[in-house]
């Protein structure tokens, strides 16, 4: 994206082009979002036993091992959509910054199939698979996921839609200021990070037996819709390459992240994802902290 106003787009055509190669990961990514949505809503409504769907899912994630529930295979080809989609949303960018073919239409094409893929796709999740209500629980428990369900996974939603929208404001080139949004943290958590939390948690329920957990699953979901709104800083990988050279802390998380991957597959995803989730609340607490003791002394000064 340009950043000095005498480098913008002169007219609505030449910011309206269409790129091929950067757009082209973009619909790969509302593809895989539409996907994941076509496959919940099977896996949930319409699950039957299909020997392709079982045979790619044991492929993909052979460690939930061979069930008697059809609906398992097409949750799992679900919740891998979404991942693949946060692929394709991670790469866009950076191909047309690479290839030095950025457009404003590119731009808004990104978000509105973000909200596809990081909004619709993973709420459809958190109704169908997280919070629903199992008849292995508790009536009780069953009543409270039967109320919370619709609701939790609607604010997920808006506030994925919400913090998009921001996004699109913070870092429009026509707004003075926007570099600081455009080439610095993102302001609060990204999209595709929160789908990628809901995504891994939908994996990890396939894998293990939490019920006795699934309370705690409404909580964390609605923490993870604020802090999609929150303004606390995440760090950004938008503008990492070949060629970017990185401090010793940094090169031992990023080795260790890939050694997660290959020692607890399934399980990595949940554990990289929070990890990112909750590392910047975690940094800026004593920030924060400071802030309001100081505010709390600005107000004692003026009452006395």
């Amino acid at each position: 994206m340009n950043s000095s106003k005498d480098n913008l787009w002169s007219n609505v055509h030449q910011a309206s082009k269409i790129y091929l190669l950067p757009n082209f990961f973009t619909a790969g990514n509302l593809f895989f979002g539409f996907l994941s949505m076509v496959l919940c809503i099977r896996g949930r409504f319409d699950a039957v036993a299909n020997s392709a769907i079982d045979k790619i899912a044991q492929v993909l994630t052979p460690i939930v091992g061979v069930t008697d529930d059809p609906s398992t295979s097409y949750y799992l080809l679900s919740i891998l959509c979404i991942l693949i989609s946060v692929f394709c949303d991670a790469l866009d960018g950076r191909v047309a910054r690479a290839v030095g073919k950025s457009s404003l239409f590119g731009k808004e094409f990104d978000s509105i199939a973000d909200v596809v893929s990081f909004g619709v796709a993973p709420a459809l999740l958190m109704v169908f698979l997280i919070l629903r209500p199992v008849s292995e629980l508790p009536e009780s428990v069953q009543s409270i996921m039967r109320g919370s369900g619709f609701f939790v996974s609607f604010v997920f939603l808006l506030c994925a839609a919400v913090r998009l929208s921001r996004f699109n404001v913070l870092t429009c080139p026509y707004i003075a200021g926007h570099e600081k949004y455009e080439h610095g943290d993102f302001c609060g958590m990204p999209a595709p990070a929160a789908a990628g939390v809901v995504a891994s948690i939908s994996l990890t329920l396939l894998t293990l037996n939490m019920k006795s957990y699934i309370l705690l699953l409404i909580p964390l979901m609605l923490l993870i819709a604020w802090f999609m709104i929150s303004n606390i800083p995440y760090p950004s990988f938008k503008h990492i390459n070949w060629n970017t050279s990185t401090k010793f802390r940094s090169f031992i998380i990023l080795v260790a992240c890939a050694l997660l991957i290959i020692y607890f597959k399934e399980y990595s995803f949940s554990i990289i994802f929070l990890a990112y989730a909750f590392y910047a609340p975690i940094k800026y607490l004593p920030r924060a902290m400071k802030i309001i003791r100081y505010a709390r002394k600005r107000k004692l000064v003026k009452k006395s």
